[in-house]
């Protein structure tokens, strides 16, 4: 498959992140993960994003790579592929985007190194180096609501000055979510295109002050499917019926590992996963008591779509 295969893509609207699916040796299932990526195509999921709680920083780079080729081969042409390509080394993130550039992925999307704190102008470097390797557009995650520390404002605005808003994408989870996201729009004169990543607990606000898109993850695809259509139509009865009992169940999950461990439990439930295999060590366990509260919540959503 060709890098310009999705060229013609416009990346917005529900854009689903994967869960990813191992056999119980801990191996990846691409047979189930087969399963997955039909499923929230045919949920009416916009694209696929390969993102933190595919647990692309517990895979080999080689992983990674047929990571990627497998789900640009399986999306088609059912919509885009946004590919994680961020590392601790700025060398590696470059080969990543430059290999998902090169089997079909519409975007590629980066965290800031996790392991070491570095300043603005090293950051800066990280995230031009990534630009100037490949041709498609590069998703600047701050992803600081889980790992690391909060981007500023100046440096992601700088990022758009220099290299344009069709190949500098945001996809900001630093506290507070709304003002920042506001901070954001103003300091880019409004052209910044904003993807909200809070699994939807924030959309609400965060459509009102012009994000494009959601990235919420699999299992609840159904849902972020009725909530974003109901806002696109202006719907605010609907959406807000929608995201008090979404707000509820993703209020369980309060770091990496808990978001994994909740949405690989739903998927399962829902006859889509065969099992709830994550690779260790992590950070949290789903226990009995946790897994029927979600239970009970999760109905709760679905009783209202």
């Amino acid at each position: 498959m060709s890098a310009e295969s999705h060229s013609g893509d416009r990346l917005s609207g529900v854009q689903v992140v994967l869960q990813l699916p191992y056999h119980l040796d801990e191996s990846i299932d691409f047979e189930t993960l087969g399963r997955e990526i039909d499923h929230v195509f045919c949920a009416g999921a916009d694209g696929l994003v390969i993102a933190m709680v595919t647990e692309v920083l517990r895979l080999s780079e080689s992983e990674r790579h047929e990571l990627a080729e497998f789900c640009c081969e399986s999306a088609g042409d059912r919509g885009p592929v946004v590919v994680s390509v961020g590392s601790e080394s700025t060398r590696v993130s470059c080969e990543l985007a430059l290999q998902a550039e090169r089997v079909g992925a519409s975007a590629v999307m980066a965290i800031p190194p996790v392991s070491v704190g570095v300043d603005e102008s090293q950051l800066c470097d990280y995230y031009e180096r990534i630009l100037q390797s490949v041709g498609v557009p590069v998703i600047v995650q701050d992803a600081s609501g889980y790992v690391g520390r909060p981007m500023s404002i100046e440096l992601q605005a700088g990022l758009l000055d220099r290299f344009g808003s069709q190949r500098v994408l945001f996809k900001p989870e630093a506290d507070p979510i709304g003002p920042r996201l506001t901070a954001l729009h103003l300091a880019t004169g409004g052209r910044a295109l904003v993807f909200e990543g809070s699994a939807g607990i924030a959309l609400l606000d965060s459509y009102r002050r012009g994000v494009v898109g959601t990235m919420p993850g699999a299992d609840l695809v159904e849902a972020l499917v009725a909530f974003w259509r109901a806002l696109e139509a202006g719907d605010w009865s609907r959406a807000t019926e929608i995201s008090e009992p979404l707000t509820s169940l993703v209020m369980l999950e309060s770091s990496l590992d808990s978001f994994v461990a909740v949405e690989k439990h739903i998927l399962l439930r829902q006859g889509v996963f065969v099992n709830e295999v994550i690779r260790g060590p992590v950070g949290f366990v789903l226990d009995r008591e946790t897994r029927a509260e979600v239970d009970r919540r999760y109905d709760r959503l679905m009783s209202v779509l």
